[in-house]
């Protein structure tokens, strides 16, 4: 009644008012409740609040807005995850596995500055969560993300939206300090004490339990119901932004800084360091902390503070070079290696796996592990029955360090290899100096099947429905044999698919719309989703960059490969022999009759079109800038670098005490320029 009068005497104007009072005063005591953990308002107060605030946007929804804090509790259920591409890439970090490694790291930034000007470090935890993308207009929160492949991630904003340390609305003193567009990036997680509770909780229920905190927090992101999500002990910490071009900060360390200011939770334990040495002792000293921390972590991740050094530095295909990630000792455990299974890959590659007596390690249960190849378990002398040193390698992947010899009782015996494939029976091959042993069967099922997981999987296609079990069940079925067979299903009936013993309608339709979604790919993504030997999600974006279209691709030849920086031997002749099958050519023939329509790359004018065509050869010493540096700036622009003379050189850059290139380079009339000529090109 009180809301009633409020309306009839003052008018909606009234209730707005009294909407922005309370989001603002609920906004800054969850504020000090989640993030700043000092909180000054009693819970039963702020429910009083959080009640008032429903009870009106409940009597006046056209008043909700996005940023209110109602907005926490999660929507209606979503369909399916849209697509969303990052406007920089999302880079994975290189490891580093001690202080060797750190400063190792330092020579390579010192070789590609041309200086060894002192650098100072930002060091803070490497949370065991989910990286996230967070943009926010006007300082309030419009999309969120996940990091996906890097380049694409999954829209995920009304599940980020319910976690309470993610502020939907930018805090600022004055609406003049908040940036019109901001881009932050950082870490959900779920700490170590929730995730027991969740657990238990799932025990009790008799729902499947978490491996660990990390499938946790990424299992909880990614439902399609955010009021599922909204349920999760969910957390947040910020370590960065897309562009810190446009925010008053020179430097890591004042961007944190500034992102705290705006209401994001930054990690405590983040840590300027004026050296190396420092940088690897508070690693050390971190390590010893690791155990009483709240939250997982498995390493450290180390930055170049200044921000001008780091645009210098710029990235390599996958990772930047101003970062790295220093990573702990794996967790370890014993147990016996009971017995050793041979998988056969999408390539052919005959992998033993050992099947171990079940053991805990680093919080998980393990029971299998990869042996790698031949040689690799001929080297670590394994026998069946042996007791065995298990780690999970970076903390994540599984796999058996050396026997314990001393434990030894005689009983154990030796490891053979098949001689034939396990899954069609063809005599396997070991060519040249290969570790690898492969069943050469083009038609082995076994690879078929891992050619069709992959391509349907996250790191192919990601046709969502499509993952490994049910793509295993399909072809059990005899409903797909390869590739084009996937796209035959969006054309059958949906009933027929919801027959199939554990699917229904609903899943059925979703399959059929994911496929066909998936019929309009972008040409990188097609590419790494065809599983071509040598050729991964990194080679693939070269090579569209450098093609742009699928045509131009299968027509290239070994030379036309063997150009692109990236791009070696192996794939070069791998990529020639795939679009020369003729199997391919009638597979690609297919897909196309089946509405296949892979989308030519679009160059980006700005940044690609500066340099394109061009070729350049570097001769004697640079005095401005690095070699390394000069290379990236090139590629960056489009253009490309040679290694040798040749009449594809378009310009020959000629530095101090040149050698005898710059006088072959005039016999073949190759245009040489000087320092300067060249910076003026790259625009310096």
């Amino acid at each position: 009644m009180a809301q009633l009068s409020l309306l009839s005497i003052f008018g909606k104007e009234a209730i707005r008012d009294r909407l922005q009072a309370l989001r603002q005063e609920l906004r800054s005591h969850a504020h000090r409740y989640y993030v700043l953990d000092a909180p000054i308002l009693a819970d039963a107060e702020y429910d009083r609040l959080f009640q008032e605030l429903l009870a009106l946007e409940q009597q006046h929804p056209e008043l909700i807005s996005a940023d209110s804090p109602s907005q926490r509790v999660g929507g209606a259920p979503l369909a399916q995850f849209a697509q969303v591409a990052h406007s920089v890439p999302m880079l994975s970090l290189e490891n580093a596995f001690g202080s060797d490694d750190l400063v190792d790291f330092e020579e390579r930034l010192f070789r590609f500055l041309q200086s060894r000007t002192p650098i100072s470090y930002v060091t803070e935890p490497k949370l065991d969560g989910l990286a996230v993308e967070l943009v926010y207009e006007e300082g309030v929160l419009i999309l969120g993300s996940t990091r996906g492949d890097g380049l694409v991630g999954e829209e995920i904003t009304r599940n980020l939206q319910t976690i309470p340390t993610i502020p939907l609305r930018l805090l600022a003193q004055e609406e003049k300090d908040v940036p019109r567009r901001l881009e932050v990036r950082g870490e959900v997680f779920i700490g170590l004490t929730d995730f027991k509770k969740l657990n238990e909780e799932r025990g009790h229920s008799g729902e499947s339990l978490f491996a660990n905190p990390r499938n946790a927090a990424a299992g909880s992101l990614r439902q399609l119901d955010p009021k599922i999500t909204a349920t999760r002990p969910l957390d947040f910490y910020a370590y960065g932004v897309s562009d810190p071009a446009a925010l008053p900060c020179r430097n890591q360390y004042e961007l944190l800084r500034y992102l705290g200011s705006m209401g994001f939770k930054v990690n405590p334990l983040v840590h300027l360091c004026q050296s190396i040495p420092e940088v690897s002792s508070q690693f050390a000293r971190l390590q010893e902390q690791r155990p009483a921390l709240a939250y997982d972590i498995d390493g450290m991740v180390v930055k170049v503070n200044d921000f001008t050094l780091q645009e210098r530095l710029g990235a390599k295909a996958r990772s930047p070079r101003w970062a790295i990630a220093a990573k702990f000792p794996a967790s370890q455990a014993t147990t016996r290696l009971v017995a050793v299974e041979f998988g056969v890959g999408r390539t052919g590659a005959i992998t033993p796996v050992a099947i171990l007596e079940p053991v805990r390690v680093g919080g998980v249960m393990v029971s299998r592990a990869t042996l790698h190849n031949e040689d690799e378990l001929r080297r670590k002398g394994l026998l069946l029955g042996d007791t065995v040193l298990v780690q999970r390698a970076g903390d994540v992947i599984p796999e058996v360090v050396k026997p314990v010899k001393e434990n030894r009782t005689g009983q154990e015996q030796e490891i053979i290899m098949p001689a034939t494939c396990p899954e069609c029976g063809f005599t396997l091959v070991r060519a040249g100096q290969e570790a690898i042993t492969r069943c050469p069967n083009p038609n082995c099922p076994a690879q078929r099947v891992r050619a069709l997981i992959h391509f349907a999987g996250k790191s192919g296609m990601d046709i969502e429905g499509l993952g490994k079990k049910a793509v295993q069940q399909l072809v059990s079925q005899g409903l797909i044999q390869d590739i084009p067979d996937i796209y035959q299903l969006g054309q059958l009936e949906v009933e027929s698919l919801a027959a199939l013993d554990g699917w229904g309608g609903k899943s059925a339709e979703n399959v059929a719309r994911a496929i066909e979604a998936s019929k309009t790919p972008p040409l990188a993504k097609f590419l790494a989703a065809l599983g071509i030997r040598h050729v991964g999600e990194v080679t693939a974006q070269l090579l569209a960059r450098h093609f742009t279209s699928l045509a131009r691709v299968a027509l290239a030849g070994e030379a036309d490969f063997l150009q692109i920086e990236g791009i070696g031997e192996q794939a070069a002749t791998s990529l020639v022999d795939y679009f020369q099958e003729p199997t391919v050519q009638e597979m690609l023939a297919r897909l196309e009759s089946l509405g296949v329509r892979v989308q030519e790359e679009q160059q980006d004018p700005e940044a690609n079109g500066i340099l394109a065509g061009k070729v350049f050869l570097f001769t004697g010493a640079l005095a401005q800038l690095s070699r390394s540096e000069a290379k990236a700036r090139i590629k960056e622009l489009g253009g490309q670098v040679a290694s040798g003379l040749s009449r594809k050189v378009t310009h020959v850059v000629l530095g101090d005490s040149p050698g005898s290139k710059l006088s072959k380079a005039r016999e073949l009339g190759l245009p040489v320029i000087s320092e300067d000529e060249f910076l003026r090109l790259i625009g310096r």
